[in-house]
């Protein structure tokens, strides 16, 4: 006999042979080895000899028998050797072997395999046979096992305790048992499973396929995720084994229906390789994907040998033998289950019918039914069409295993599917089709008709048909329901549509007609209906019905209009209903109308209110509405009393009163309860304390919300609580039926209960019973058994045993709590089986007994009930008897377990409901491990991969928490990781992630880069599949770039994306959305555009408004006509705003008024010959006005325009007849009008009009006259008068401002302060000093720090210590450098040892700190942290940083090793202070985030010299790749301010398609001459523009300025027609625009500039004929004033000067003055023109000297000395300038002391800052006598100008500076003096400036240094002195000082100079003659000077 062991062995894998039916033929073994024993032969001769009788038996030869006792002898003996040579050991090597089919196993092998054969074929498939029963399913024998089961446990003698104990001790003993039995097959089991299921992971492109749910499992054992389901497998095990009968479902109620997304909705009949019974797999799993790869890295000490042994088994295996292994075992595993398999398809789970009585053919074995199978089911979709019911079921079974078939044919054919839907149990078909379905669009064609809806009231709209809209065609529906008012009372009159109710607070209002998408509407535009006669019948009848008021408002009542329509004898009817509609028509809200004027609630009681404002009331107005309607009885019941305000049912249902409170109307919504929805525990549970009252009567009080709410199992204490609050006879449904039922329908009559046992009653009718006759129909059926029994039966009726339930349970409650003189308690009449057994076992159970104990439950129902609760007791005693390892081994059981169900649920056609049960498990799980998981890339991978499926979990899940923790885990994702992770997320999914976004967008605090890849990754992956989505990014679009908007799919064809766009454009920046305008142009190329119809602007919205210009000037002059106003209400980029204008006006002739009026602004823009057509007309007075609001808006026409439009009126000839009204009208045109028209006005006038002149910009002198003639009548003195003055301060006397007392000067510090230009330096200077010298001005820093920086450091000095005292105010005002380094002295000497907390407290005085004490603090706390602190402290002053400052942060912080770190830190100011030899260093990375850091705040970098912004650049465009091939967009946005500031070589060489597109752009920028010179050339090219003798108006438009940068001979090729004055004042405009901008401002030197206005010269010549004077050439173009202003007067001739007239030469006299450009021989004519016009010189008043400014620069030193310098006005006009020779300075210095009769020692501080560069026309004499103190307090004047002073005189000057009233001994100077004296500085003596020490050195100004003499420099800068320069102090060195300089001089400054320019020779734009080169000595000296100086950087 063999042994028990080999026995069982050979059994168990004999399977396999005898499923694969191995060859029956005899086989020769192959041995590896020969054995020479005759042992081991004889052994071998036993082994075969044993299998050939085992196979001899297989085949049937029943004759050869194993007989003898020799023969079992032998058998014995080999099978016992066998074991003794380590079979069992070997085992798993050999089932490897066997299964993979190779021929070398062994004898082994080969006993293991015959051995089975002999026991009959299989005996262990006998058995496993036997064990399943008979294959039978009859209901006795499905009944039997639960009742036998009940039977025991009623029965059972034992107390529960007992019972309970023994059950834990044997379910412990056994847990612990079982874990140690599964330890080991546990291990192979995974395995297979791992092989089979090939876990999704990251690809080389980090993409990977989604995962299935098995999947997700089987990740989670491979990654720790607890999934815990223990439980889970309980209740699968009980539905499978106890199915319970089919769910109830209420009426009214949505019953259950498959997910709305395809998640887990699987399809058997799809091509899939991965399904894990499928035995021809070929895509199995590898191995090192298995534990097999850590037991065999030794990683898994747990394992046994033999696993070990099977792992190195597979190990050997090449690919086609694993999946032979494969194969073979799993047909093993399928012959194994098949008879349970086939006995759970025969009977099918939880179903009671016998399966036909047919005998099974017999088989070996029996296949799990796989696709192939398919066949046999009987979709035969052509029959499906034909008449007759088409079975439920076999639908959905089709749609399950032919999932593409059926898409096809049945989601795909309307007709079929409006077959299918009328029955309830198909109307999951909607959520399938939408969400499978190919075409969606077909869907909604065919099934969301809203026309149909609407004309077909009487058929209600089911739930489920908008529900399957809402998914398809969402958006556009909302905007209906919220639009479309009848469709609204329509869907939402039912109830059960509430849960679809829109928001629609925040749409737009309705339109004057809706838009539900005919084409009729089209028709419905009045004004287009041109020819009358055509307008059909139809056309109107649907216009009326559609758009009755505006039909009414714009036929009926346009008599004209009505006449023509009633000549065509068919309208004949109109003109009654006409009459009858204009008796009844009811006034249009205006645009300023609020919602009160519709909504007057008030007097909806008493009258007739038209069911639309009812309706647009609700929608705009819901708070108001229901206060005022809904809860007024009276209201409501005269609004119910039309059909059509039937819909206020459902949402005023249940409101008795609305609750002030924010929290009651949101949280207690009492009227959606009516519905069956679920409502969480924990609101219902606040409502009952907040509103007590309410809920007991809303809740308690009303049995059909207390049904509803009752369906949430957790809300069953409800029905304890309403027994406790109600009244004590209340019981639900008592009072009755909640309306009037419908018509007709008499419940006593029809509700015949006693009949029903007969005649079951269809649903409809057991529904309105239920609603109108509740008290009987409970008290007539629940206590009826029988036909309680046979209503729970039907699916249809179901519900009735749960309602019956819950009522018996409250009446229970009631009773035992009611407090009657009866003391006797009623049993409860129904008997609960599954309470009785629990009671019985005293088991403590939570779970809801309500579906167990309803009448009619089943008995499995019951014994699952029982068995949950046994359960629920027994997980918390057993749980604490498990060791943590069998804990484990049951756990990773339970897991494997779910997975093999969900595999056999894949490949049978039936549900063992394992999804449904685990599905919360499976959320709880994944959020915890979210929770504790600290890898962020295994969260990736997790989201990544089975994002879908778990969003497919959680749409059915009740828990709301699971879904906020799973999406937001989608905001902690790095955003390397972000954009493969939502690239594969599914719509739903997406739609999710926005919802959370919005919802908490300002909590989350995302990063940019975050934000920027999800807009990404929406836009280009989602957005192109899902366009419907567009309106849920908008939350997004505002942190979108303009890149990312730019890059949206090409969804613009789609109308509802273009008007979502249009609706929120406005609420966008400028960039964004000119970035739509860009994205748009794309579906609108110029060939469309042009061939558009008229209305082209209207239809497209305000999109087109932001097309680009290359798009946009394709627009033809009839198309702009008529969508003006479309284009008027978008801001629209001056260029095409000149388009418009120049297309328009200079098109039409005929334009009327009201053109003009719909062009408004526009048509300042308008060549002025253009307008000066409609002179003489209506049309002109309307033109006057909008130029005249245009100067009043400050939009500057041009000043031919006004000119010629406005100021050649005759009113203005005497400006004395004007009135003070008409003054104040045109006090905007008052500066343009000039001093003439100023001094011809009356004081009378001008006092009148000074409210509205104080807000106008006048020129000093002009302001001047004002106040001087204001002066005359009413005292300046006076309380508020000079805060009345406004602007016109700047034309206060310096004399009068000194005058006045404190508080009048304060008063007025406001108003001056928000001049724009300022008050003059002299005004400043008076003003400061003087309230300065005040004590109390400590008190008034608020009103004097407009000031502060202007205030002489002198005057703050005495003040010092009162401002240390109130440092807490003074740390907040902007102080400039001296002051800030000042007070920072002061505080250091209160505070000595100054930390870093104090630091951070001094505030805006942070400019002062020394670098000592920067120096301290870094050696005191070096850490990160602190430093980022104090750059972050630097970083926010208010004011510039002094270079020195800078200077010493990078050479401390470049000693730290986390410098790189902090290059972020520094700001750009700092950043930029850094030299290009550290720069150079940087990798790209830090490179780039210098870059940006220069990008943001581009303004440190314009301040830099042209050498450092071209070295600097170079380094950036270097490491930053931009050297080789074009110069991209990107590239170029990417630089910002910087770009223009590449190599020419790169900078040639950009992209010429984005140079055209955005010359607008580009013309910001700064250009050097050479990129002036490269634009030129890219404008001429052929692809640009084309032949510049073919250049058009908006070919000039486009180009602008960059004109200026054509060559002169390429400029004359312009056509002469095209530079008209008006074309050339533009261009000028522009120009002076960019110069007074901040790039423009720092972009030119002076050089640069004298070239470009010399271009500007020649342009304005050229074209206007000066160049081309002879015989026949027409008489030079005089300008007027206004010209002048916009162009330039240098620009012009001497002659057109001349040729002005007096009045109007005398206006511009002043812009004269201040023209830089003006040369000698202009200036002498205009002089000659001066005196013949206002006299001699010296009859010239204060007024004319102040508006010569440098005309006076023409006059001898003569005639300036006669002039009258006697107001500080005229002598700042002539101080201003530097050019005056040393005998003119001379005469003007002596005028001034003439005219004020004051000696040099009297000159104030103001008088002095006036005088400017006339102070050097003072002998040093003279010099010597000004006040020391005066003079200090105008040297921050005096040192900012390049004063022409000898060297003598500079010293004189110094000397009075060192006086004690000034600044005292040079040798206690600090750096803030060195900064306050400036360019005086270069006067300090030799042997003190010798003396300078580091502090004082870094205090000197550029300037000063440039100004000290070659021969002194040389002297008195030892090398170690000129190594403490800063660089831009060795930058100034001139020419002449560097050749002065010593070679070691010279050596110190490069070092200097290289580290920045990173070159060893002076590359500063110079002309330093011979290169310097370097000799032996140079070289020796300068190493030893490496060695004793200290090195920058260090």
């Amino acid at each position: 006999m063999w042994s028990p062991a080999a026995r069982t062995v050979c059994i168990l894998v004999g399977i396999m042979c005898a499923v694969r039916h191995v060859s029956s033929q005899p086989v020769s073994i192959q041995r590896k080895s020969e054995q020479t024993t005759d042992d081991s032969i004889k052994l071998q001769e036993d082994i075969q000899k044993v299998i050939d009788q085992t196979l001899s038996a297989s085949r049937g030869d029943r004759n050869t028998r194993i007989s003898g006792a020799s023969d079992a002898s032998a058998h014995s003996a080999a099978l016992t050797d066998l074991a003794r040579g380590r079979f069992l050991d070997d085992l798993p090597r050999t089932l490897v072997c066997l299964l993979s089919g190779r021929p070398d196993c062994g004898p082994q092998a080969e006993m293991t395999e015959a051995a089975p054969l002999e026991l009959d074929g299989g005996p262990l498939l006998a058995l496993v046979s036997a064990l399943t029963g008979s294959g039978t399913c009859a209901p006795g024998a499905a009944g039997g096992l639960p009742r036998a089961v009940v039977g025991v446990l009623s029965g059972l003698p034992l107390s529960g305790a007992l019972l309970s104990g023994l059950v834990d001790a044997a379910v412990a003993h056994m847990s612990n048992f079982m874990g140690t039995l599964l330890g080991t097959p546990m291990y192979y089991i995974k395995i297979a499973l791992q092989l089979g299921i090939r876990t999704p992971s990251l690809d080389g492109q980090q993409t990977c396929e989604q995962g299935d749910l098995k999947q997700l499992i089987m990740w989670g054992m491979n990654h720790n995720v607890n999934w815990s389901f223990s439980n889970s497998i309980t209740d699968i095990l009980l539905d499978v084994l106890l199915p319970p009968a089919q769910a109830a479902c209420y009426p009214g109620s949505d019953c259950p229906s498959p997910p709305t997304v395809p998640f887990q909705r699987g399809s058997a009949s799809e091509a899939r390789d991965d399904v894990l019974l499928k035995c021809d797999r070929r895509n199995l799993a590898a191995l090192n994907d298995t534990l097999c790869a850590d037991i065999l890295a030794g990683s898994r000490p747990g394992a046994s040998a033999s696993v070990l042994t099977f792992c190195r088994a597979l190990g050997s295996l090449g690919a086609e033998q694993m999946e032979r292994v494969w194969s073979n075992a799993c047909h093993v595993t399928q012959t194994l289950v098949s008879p349970l398999l086939g006995r759970w398809s025969a009977c099918g789970v939880g179903e009671a019918t016998p399966p036909p009585a047919t005998p099974a053919a017999p088989a070996p074995y029996r296949r799990v039914r796989e696709a192939s199978n398919l066949k046999l089911l009987a979709c035969n979709y052509n029959s499906w069409a034909e008449d007759g019911p088409v079975d439920a079921v076999l639908i959905s079974l089709c749609s399950d295993n032919q999932r593409e078939e059926f898409v096809k044919q049945v989601c795909g054919d309307a007709s079929l599917m409006r077959k299918l839907l009328p029955d309830p149990l198909n109307r999951w078909l909607y959520g399938y089709c939408a969400n499978a379905s190919a075409d969606p669009g077909y869907l909604a064609s065919q099934f969301c008709v809203y026309e149909q809806w609407v004309d077909q009231p009487s058929v209600p709209v089911d739930p489920s048909l908008l529900g399957f809209c809402m998914s398809l065609d969402g958006p556009r529906l909302t905007a209906l329901m919220c639009e479309h008012i009848p469709l609204f009372m329509l869907l939402f009159s039912d109830p059960a549509n509430g849960q679809f109710m829109p928001n629609c607070t925040n749409r737009p209002p309705p339109p004057p007609f809706p838009n539900v998408g005919s084409p009729l509407l089209e028709s419905c535009r009045y004004s287009e209906w041109h020819d009358l006669m055509q307008i059909t019948f139809e056309v109107l009848s649907h216009c009326i019905g559609l758009d009755q008021s505006g039909f009414t408002k714009e036929v009926c009542a346009n008599k004209t209009f009505l006449n023509s329509l009633l000549r065509n004898p068919q309208n004949a009817w109109l003109e009654s209903h006409c009459n009858s509609s204009l008796a009844f028509l009811r006034p249009e809200p205006t645009e300023h109308t609020s919602m009160t004027g519709w909504c007057d609630y008030q007097t909806w009681g008493q009258r007739r209110v038209d069911d639309s404002v009812v309706a647009l009331c609700w929608q705009q107005d819901q708070l108001a509405f229901r206060k005022n309607v809904c809860c007024k009885a009276s209201v409501i019941e005269n609004l119910l009393q039309d059909p059509l305000n039937q819909w206020l049912k459902s949402v005023c249902a249940d409101m008795k009163e609305i609750e002030e409170t924010s929290v009651l109307p949101q949280l207690c919504r009492y009227s959606e309860w009516t519905r069956p929805i679920i409502v969480d525990m924990t609101e219902l549970a606040l409502c009952t304390e907040i509103d007590p009252l309410n809920f007991t009567s809303q809740v308690c009080a009303k049995d059909t919300v207390l049904q509803n709410l009752l369906a949430n199992q957790d809300n069953t204490w409800l029905i304890k609580y309403c027994n406790n609050h109600s009244n004590p006879g209340l019981f639900p449904g008592g009072s009755g039926a909640l309306g009037a039922g419908p018509t007709g329908f008499n419940p006593a009559d029809q509700c015949q209960y006693s009949s029903w046992s007969v005649a079951l009653p269809d649903a409809a009718l057991l529904t309105l019973c239920w609603e109108r006759d509740q008290s009987s129909f409970v008290s007539s059926i629940c206590p009826n058994t029988v036909l309680l029994h046979l209503l729970s039966s039907e699916p249809s009726s179901a519900w009735v045993g749960n309602m019956c339930a819950t009522y018996t349970k409250h009446n229970a409650a009631t009773a035992n709590n009611s407090t009657t003189t009866t003391t006797t308690t009623t049993a409860s009449p129904n008997f609960c089986l599954a309470k009785s057994l629990v009671s019985q076992f005293n088991w403590n159970c939570s779970a809801d007994f309500t579906s167990a104990c309803r009448p009619g439950a089943s008995q499995n129902m019951a014994l699952q009930m029982v068995v949950r609760c046994w359960v629920e007791g027994l997980s918390s005693r057993v749980g604490a008897l498990l060791t943590p390892p069998v804990a484990k081994v049951l756990e990773e059981a339970a897991s494997t377990t779910v997975v093999i169900l969900l595999a056999l649920e894949e490949v049978q056609n039936t549900s063992l409901h394992v999804t449904e049960n685990i599905r919360q498990s499976v959320l709880t799980s994944v959020d915890r491990y979210f929770d504790t998981e600290n890898n962020a890339d295994e969260k990736s991978v997790l989201l990544q991969c089975f994002g879908r499926v778990l969003t497919g979990l959680m749409q059915t899940s009740r828990d709301v928490t699971s879904e906020d923790m799973f999406i937001k885990e989608y905001f902690s994702l790095p955003p390397s990781s972000l954009g493969s992770v939502l690239g594969a997320a599914h719509i739903t999914t997406v739609r999710l992630i926005l919802q959370y976004y919005s919802g908490n967008k300002n909590t989350l605090k995302l990063p940019d880069k975050y934000v920027a890849t999800m807009l990404s990754v929406l836009f280009q992956t989602h957005l192109v599949k899902e366009a419907s989505l567009f309106p849920e990014l908008l939350p997004l679009v505002a942190a979108a770039s303009p890149a990312d908007i730019e890059a949206l799919p090409s969804v613009q064809d789609n109308v509802n994306v273009r008007e979502t766009i249009n609706r929120h454009l406005q609420a966008m920046t400028l960039e964004r959305r000119r970035a739509f305008g860009m994205w748009y142009s794309r579906v609108m190329p110029p060939s469309l555009i042009i061939s558009a119809n008229q209305s082209l602007i209207r239809d497209t919205g305000n999109l087109i408004a932001y097309l680009p210009f290359n798009n946009f000037q394709h627009l033809s002059s009839a198309q702009l006509l008529d969508g003006l106003d479309v284009l008027q209400r978008n801001t629209l980029t001056s260029l095409k705003q000149d388009f418009i204008a120049h297309s328009l006006i200079g098109t039409y002739r005929n334009l009327t008024a009201q053109d003009f009026t719909r062009l408004g602004n526009l048509t300042c823009l308008a060549d002025p010959q253009g307008l000066l057509v409609y002179k003489n007309t209506k049309a002109f007075s309307v033109i006057q006005d909008i130029v005249m609001n245009c100067t009043r808006e400050g939009l500057r026409p041009s000043g031919y325009l006004i000119s010629s439009v406005l100021l050649n009126s005759t009113e203005f000839t005497t400006p004395s007849l004007l009135g003070p009204g008409r003054l104040a009208e045109i006090g905007h045109l008052l500066p343009s009008l000039g001093v003439t028209f100023l001094r011809g006005a009356s004081p009378s006038q001008l006092l009148a009009a000074l409210p509205a002149l104080a807000s106008v910009s006048f020129s000093p002198v002009q302001a001047s006259i004002i106040v001087e003639k204001i002066s005359s009548i009413t005292p300046l003195s006076a309380p508020g008068q000079l805060q009345q003055l406004g602007s016109l301060l700047v034309g206060m006397k310096t004399e009068t401002l000194l005058t006045l007392s404190s508080d009048r000067l304060l008063s007025s510090l406001p108003a001056a302060a928000r001049l724009n230009p300022g008050l003059s330096p002299p005004q400043v200077n008076a003003l400061s000093t003087k309230l300065w010298a005040f004590a109390d001005v400590i008190g008034w820093q608020e009103d004097v720090e407009p000031f502060l920086f202007w205030t002489p450091l002198v005057s703050v000095l005495p003040r010092i210590q009162l401002l240390v005292n109130n440092i807490t105010t003074v740390s907040t005002k902007h102080w400039n450098t001296q002051q800030a380094k000042a007070i920072f002295k002061e505080v250091l000497d209160t505070k000595p040892n100054l930390n870093e907390a104090n630091l951070l407290s001094l505030g805006t005085v942070g400019p002062g700190v020394s670098c000592k004490v920067l120096q301290e603090l870094f050696r005191a706390d070096s850490s990160p942290p602190s430093v980022r602190r104090i750059l972050s402290f630097l970083r926010q002053q208010p004011g510039p940083l002094h270079t020195s400052l800078k200077k010493c942060l990078i050479e401390n912080l470049y000693q730290f090793e986390f410098f790189f770190e902090l290059i972020k830190d520094l700001g750009a100011e700092i950043a930029l202070s850094m030299p290009v030899s550290t720069i150079k260093t940087f990798p790209t990375d830090l490179m780039d985030t210098l870059r940006r850091t220069i990008v943001q705040d581009p303004h440190h970098f314009l301040l830099l010299s042209r050498i450092k912004q071209e070295l600097l650049v170079d380094k950036v465009a270097q490491r930053m790749g931009m050297y080789t091939g074009v110069f991209t967009e990107e590239e170029f946005r990417s630089m910002g301010i910087m770009a223009t500031f590449v190599v020419d070589e790169v900078f040639i060489q950009i992209d010429r398609s984005f140079f055209i597109k955005n010359l607008d752009f580009l013309q910001e920028l700064c250009y050097s001459k050479s990129k002036m010179d490269i634009v030129a050339g890219i404008l001429l090219e052929p692809a640009a523009f084309g032949p510049i003798n073919n250049w058009n108006h908006t070919t000039l438009s486009q180009v602008d300025r960059f004109l200026l940068f054509l060559p002169d001979n390429r400029l004359q090729e312009i056509p002469l027609a095209l530079m008209t004055l008006w074309r050339i004042e533009k261009l000028f405009m522009s120009h002076h625009r960019w110069e007074r901008g901040e790039i423009g401002s720092r972009c030119s030197n002076e050089n640069e500039r004298q070239r470009s206005f010399e271009k500007r010269q020649f342009v304005l010549q050229f074209f206007l004929g000066f160049l081309k004077i002879n015989v026949l050439s027409p008489t030079p173009m005089v300008p007027t004033c206004e010209i002048l202003h916009t162009t330039s007067p240098s620009a012009w001739t001497p002659n057109s000067l001349l040729s002005m007239s007096s009045s109007a030469f005398s206006n511009c006299l002043e812009l004269m003055g201040r023209d830089p450009f003006l040369v000698s021989y202009q200036r002498s004519q205009v002089l000659q023109k001066v005196k013949r016009i206002h006299g001699a010189v010296p009859s010239f008043s204060q007024s004319v000297i102040s508006q010569l400014g440098g005309l006076a620069m023409g006059l001898s030193p003569e005639e300036l000395s006669g002039l009258r310098l006697a107001e500080r006005s005229s002598i700042a006009a002539l101080g201003a300038f530097r050019a005056w020779s040393n005998r003119q300075l001379s005469a003007l210095f002596a005028a001034v002391l003439n005219s004020t009769q004051q000696s040099p020692s009297q000159l104030d501080s103001s008088t002095l800052v006036a005088m400017g560069h006339i102070v050097c026309g003072a002998k040093t004499t003279e010099m010597s006598y000004f006040n020391p103190l005066e003079f200090s307090k105008a040297v921050l004047w005096l040192g900012q100008l390049r004063l022409s002073c000898s060297e003598e005189q500079l010293l004189a000057l110094v000397e009075l500076l060192t006086n004690q009233l000034a600044f005292g001994s040079m040798s206690s100077w600090d750096t803030a003096v060195f900064i306050e004296i400036g360019v005086l500085a270069a006067g300090l003596p030799d042997m003190a400036m010798s003396a300078l020490v580091r502090e004082q050195i870094e205090g000197i100004t550029p300037a000063a240094v440039s100004m000290i003499p070659p021969d002194k420099f040389s002297v008195v800068f030892h090398q170690r002195q000129i190594s403490m320069f800063s660089y831009e102090q060795a930058a100034a060195v001139t020419v002449e000082q560097l050749s002065a300089l010593s070679d070691i001089q010279r050596t110190a400054l490069a070092m200097v100079l290289t580290p920045w320019e990173d070159r060893p020779v002076d590359f500063r734009g110079k002309s330093l003659g011979p290169a310097l080169s370097h000799s032996p000595l140079c070289l020796t000296v300068g190493l030893l000077m490496l060695l004793l100086l200290p090195c920058p950087g260090t």
